[in-house]
This record gives C-alpha cells, structure tokens and sequence, in this order.
C-alpha cells in the first residue's frame, strides 16, 4: 500500500491535496495547552542551550524532557533565546486553538469526499495558575493536564471565552467547545465516543476523581455518509431476541396495527450487536516515539467504519504513524502531514516496518 507523508505546517501542507480525494479522516490533534512538541527554531541565546528542562526518577532514567519557555511562550528561560514557532496547541486562549483548529478542519473538509466522515480523538485540559503566566507546568512532568494560563491568582480568573469564566482549578471543556465549533461550522456532529482507559495516567490529586476518558466524535460532511456497521460489530452479550406482534404481552406503538408486519423479528442472529459508544481500550506506548500516540485498537474501528479497501485515509497529525499502519493493513492507502521531520522519520520506519514488503512510503519535504 502507499502512504505520503508531506512535512510542514499542516495548515499549508493539506492545500497541496486534491478536493475529495480522501474518504475518511482519523486524527488525534495536538492538545491545548498541554505539550510543547519540540518544533521551535531559536534565535540569539546561547547555541549549545538545549532550551529543555529533565527529570529523572530513581533509577536514574529519564521520565520527561520539555522545552521551556518564559510565560508568554517567546523566549528560552534558560538562555534568553527568541523561540520562533507554528506548532497548534500553545495557543494564549483556548478561543485562539478553538480558531485555529475550526481553520484546519475546514481544509480537511475540502479534502474530503462527499459522503467521508471526520473521527476526531482530543483530551481535555485543566486551568491553573503557576506565577501568573501563560505556559505549560512542565515543572511537573508531561501530560498533566494542566495549562497555566494568563491572569493573577488574586483574582482567579483565566478566560473569557464564549462567555463563559473560566476560573483557577476548571475543567475547561475543550472537546466539547470544539466539537461545537466544528457543528457550527457546518460538519454533522454525529457520534461522540467515549474512549475509556484501563490504564489511565495516574495522578496526585485528591479532590476530583483520576481521569481516564478521552472523547472521540463522529463527525461527517453531510447528512448521508459512508458507514459500515457491519464491519466493526461486536459480539453479542446476550442471546438472539425475537420481537413478534402476534406474541403474548405485545404492544404496538402505533393505532394502526397493519404498520406491522406478521410474524417474528430476530435480532442478534449472529450473535453480534451494532457497535456502542463507549470503547474500553488500553493506552500502549510507542517506544519509538516519547509523545503520546493513539493505540492502534482505538483506529481501527474508525477506518473499517469510514472506508472500503483501495480508499484513502488522512491524518493531519502524524505523528508516529499509528493510523497509517492500520490504514495500510486493512488495503488502505495513506496520506498524511507533520510538522516535526523527527516524527515523520518515526512514522515512515514504523510503516515500513509494519510489512516491508508491500508498504511504500514516501516523505515530502
């Protein structure tokens, strides 16, 4: 199968590709607020800086490497360096990712056939305070889910966005701000999955309950779409049902009784029932890779659901190639974009590896 990679920002990269030529589009977007992503150039400074704060635990191993910036995300705190960066998901609002991701999806849906669908893996984010400024608290490790946004803790206040105040300690809701802003925007918002983790992050807090949920929507171009049920159904948990109209204890629904066919209805004959929308899957780490990627059960469904073998599945993000290996292994072709090159060499080995002999991938700079 094909895949191409094309490096660079995705929100110029993606005009590159042709109006409907892809059939459905499976991505995990960077989320807000909580990682930087390494893809920053710096200017001035001291060259041999590393512009990254580490931590190791006790056995000497390194549990995170970050990049660090002042609060307003321009400079190294180390060196004084100008960062020069477009990388989504340091944005000073969530108003501002809200925007930019909306700008992103409107591309795809040009990219995008008629009837495609859009699966959209996001994580949600916790507004604290940390010396009143605007970064990431990668003081404490990666993925805490923790922004620390503009504003002072006297007054406790973040942002105004759509409204709405958010305040020191809030959960801000980003998955739903932004699943809206797309429905808005004109995509159908059809489904939102739960995606439900047995092996959450763990986490110190002692006032709320661990997270260990992601959101995954359903979203589409139009009203009539491709989906194919039938390819992820799941297996059955209870034995097949009959519904008959002529059966004891039977009531009808509607007044006029010849709406209903005679005889039974069996559902569940093949011991399979239409898939549901909470998705209990495991987190499982890349070790290529030290940024979090979506295990490759969470995109599987998505692609035998949203296209047929010879079809071709986009990923704006990357990353490490997950949707691209199991794009390739169901006869799917692949396109995607990054803006990180040291990712896209991840994703082209990992491909590549996945079946040396029939993967062809191809990276465009």
């Amino acid at each position: 199968m094909n895949s191409r990679i094309l490096i660079g920002d995705v929100r110029n990269r993606l005009e590159e590709l042709d109006k409907g030529s892809v059939r459905t589009c499976v991505t995990s977007p960077p989320y807000f607020g909580l990682r930087d992503y390494g893809t920053a150039n710096y200017e001035g400074g001291d060259p041999t800086c590393e512009h990254t704060i580490s931590a190791t635990d006790a056995d000497g191993k390194a549990v995170f490497a970050e990049r660090v910036t002042r609060g307003d995300r321009t400079s190294c705190i180390k060196c004084g360096a100008i960062r020069i960066d477009n990388q989504i998901g340091l944005e000073e609002t969530p108003e501002a990712y809200i925007a930019e991701m909306v700008a992103v999806f409107r591309e795809v849906w040009r990219v995008l056939a008629d009837d495609g669908t859009l699966w959209l893996n996001i994580g949600d984010t916790y507004a604290s305070f940390r010396d009143g400024k605007a970064t990431p608290d990668t003081t404490r490790g990666i993925s805490t889910g923790t922004l620390v946004p503009k504003g002072s803790a006297k007054n406790r206040m973040a942002f105004i966005f759509s409204g709405s105040k958010i305040k020191h300690k809030d959960l801000i809701g980003i998955p739903w701000r932004l699943a809206f802003a797309l429905q808005a925007d004109g995509w159908y918002l059809r489904s939102d999955i739960i995606w439900a983790k047995p092996n959450p992050m763990p986490e110190s807090v002692t006032d709320r309950p661990t997270k260990s949920h992601e959101y995954l929507f359903l979203l589409t171009k139009s009203a009539k779409y491709y989906y194919n049920s039938e390819a992820i159904k799941e297996d059955a948990l209870t034995p097949p049902m009959a519904r008959d109209k002529n059966a004891e204890g039977y009531v009808a629904d509607f007044p006029s009784r010849e709406r209903f066919s005679r005889g039974g209805r069996v559902y569940g004959a093949d011991g399979k029932r239409n898939k549901r929308d909470v998705w209990t899957i495991a987190t499982k780490p890349f070790k290529g890779a030290h940024f979090a990627v979506m295990p490759e059960a969470l995109v599987e469904p998505c692609i035998l659901a949203g296209s047929e073998e010879g079809d071709t599945v986009l990923d704006p993000f990357t990353g490490s190639g997950t949707v691209a290996v199991v794009a390739n292994r169901h006869g799917r072709n692949f396109v995607g974009t990054e803006l990180n090159p040291e990712y896209a060499e991840i994703a082209q080995e990992r491909i590549t590896a996945s079946s040396p002999m029939f993967n062809q991938v191809e990276v465009a700079r």
